[in-house]
């Protein structure tokens, strides 16, 4: 785990914090305003096994330095004992010739993957040191198969910490040490990773079960973009210890998803020998990966929209959860939906699971689009009626439904309606999941409205994606 603050008393306290969930703590000296030469009171302190790191600023560090400045602070600052190691870049290794059995050897690319990174890997391989690092920048999900690909030809040996920083590279790190890397590296908290995309040490324990996964973990990941704020790895990874599967649910941040299935998913073709089972699709690309299957569920390819991928063989089999996990907690509260004015806000990819599923359920559907003619394939491929929204009133509806963004990341302090428009609805069900209490929610809830937000959708939908991967049945209360 990662230590980074301005001063000695402030790294003390941090490190006595990451003891609880670090093997090893790495504390980055480059993080300090002023550096001291001596650290022997702070590390004698400290019962984990440490790495001591300065990062200059172009190698990813917090300050500006010259080689002769950090080549006087390593020769200054001695090892305490054989639990103390050392991250040096490859411009320091070479000139400094300390305890091979404890160096770290570093290269790190913030611009992307570099196209000679197996020579980079050989080169730095020549050098004395114990331990190779290769840090690189994943721009999407593909960018991690070189990173992958390098640690399977180093595996045997066990010497490499290869990386792929960035969101879209988190598999990486998750699956890294499974898959031979000497280590990887946590965050104390959300706010104080060191480098872009490393995620939260307690999460690598509490909730991806870092130390359990292994050749056979069964893999399953939610593809989109953006995905780092969608909560189905609590749901999905809670399931698996739930019901006795080894298996671990990542986020995938996938850009060019046909790309992304014809070198990472599809069995025939992908270049990366990794135990894929499933895969869980959000937007943008619900609708493009119907044309990336092998075979489709009828409901799927009537609703124009997959959400569930299934890894069989050497096939890719598509379904749609989005329907089912939609209606299921309406029934719950409606009973029968048979007739009930419904209002639905949007015309987007989320629309198509939401209509699809009220007109099985016989109910009086309505869209209400702020653009009514991009709404019109929607309408005219279920014959539905569509109006604008912006003059829309929803009194007298017995469910209002929010099938767009509005309300989420960037615009949480945003709402897809005007308040008083909700006046005299019955329910409004917002499909956004987080915020758990949208701005929609909180003025419906203030007029009078029953509410529902999505995460009972979310968790309903869960479930049927879990049975498809597993053949198993969750049981209802794995998410919780």
């Amino acid at each position: 785990m990662p230590v980074c603050e301005r001063n000695l008393d402030a790294l003390h306290n941090a490190c006595q914090r990451a003891a609880e969930f670090a093997d090893w703590i790495e504390l980055r000296l480059d993080c300090l305003e002023d550096v001291p030469t001596d650290l022997t009171a702070l590390i004698e302190n400290i019962p984990n096994p440490l790495i001591l790191t300065f990062r200059p600023s172009e190698q990813g560090g917090h300050r500006h330095s010259t080689l002769e400045e950090r080549k006087r602070f390593w020769t200054s600052v001695a090892p305490h004992a054989n639990r103390v190691w050392w991250d040096l870049e490859e411009d320091v290794a070479h000139n400094l010739a300390p305890d091979r059995s404890r160096i770290i050897i570093s290269h790190h690319d913030f611009s992307g993957v570099p196209s000679d990174l197996e020579q980079i890997y050989e080169r730095l391989s020549r050098t004395p040191a114990a331990v190779v690092k290769i840090a690189v920048q994943a721009n999407d999900i593909v960018d991690c198969i070189p990173v992958f690909q390098l640690l399977d030809r180093a595996r045997e040996e066990r010497r490499l910490i290869a990386i792929a920083m960035g969101n879209a590279g988190i598999a990486t790190r998750i699956l890294g040490p499974s898959r031979g890397s000497y280590l990887t590296y946590g965050a104390l908290d959300d706010e104080s990773a060191t480098a872009p995309g490393q995620v939260n040490a307690r999460n690598l324990r509490s909730l991806y079960h870092i130390d359990k996964i292994d050749n056979e973990t069964m893999i399953c990941g939610l593809i989109g973009f953006p995905v780092m704020h969608s909560l189905s790895p609590q749901i999905h990874n809670a399931a698996f210890v739930a019901e006795g599967v080894n298996g671990v649910y990542l986020p995938f941040e996938v850009h060019d998803v046909t790309q992304f299935f014809k070198r990472m998913v599809h069995p025939r073709t992908r270049e990366l020998d990794w135990n894929l089972r499933g895969l869980s699709v959000t937007a943008p690309h619900k609708q493009t990966v119907m044309e990336l299957l092998d075979w489709m569920e009828p409901k799927a390819r009537e609703i124009g929209a997959v959400n569930t991928v299934v890894v069989e063989q050497d096939r890719l089999l598509g379904y749609n959860t989005d329907a089912a996990g939609f209606v299921a907690p309406l029934i719950h509260r409606f009973g029968s939906l048979a007739d009930r004015r419904v209002a639905i806000i949007g015309a987007g990819g989320a629309a198509r699971a939401a209509v699809w599923a009220l007109r099985e359920q016989k109910a009086n559907l309505t869209i209400f689009a702020r653009d009514v003619a991009k709404a019109k394939p929607l309408t005219d491929l279920f014959n539905v009626g569509c109006e604008s929204l912006s003059s829309a009133s929803f009194a007298g509806c017995d469910l209002v439904v929010n099938t767009t963004p509005v309300g989420s990341g960037a615009q949480t302090d945003q709402s897809p309606c005007k308040r008083e428009q909700l006046n005299g609805a019955r329910c409004v069900y917002d499909l956004i999941y987080n915020p758990k209490e949208t701005r929609l929610l909180r003025e419906a809830g203030e007029l009078g409205c029953e509410t529902l937000g999505g995460f009972e959708m979310l968790a309903a939908q869960a479930k049927l994606q879990f049975s498809l991967w597993t053949g198993k049945q969750a049981a209802a209360d794995d998410a919780d």
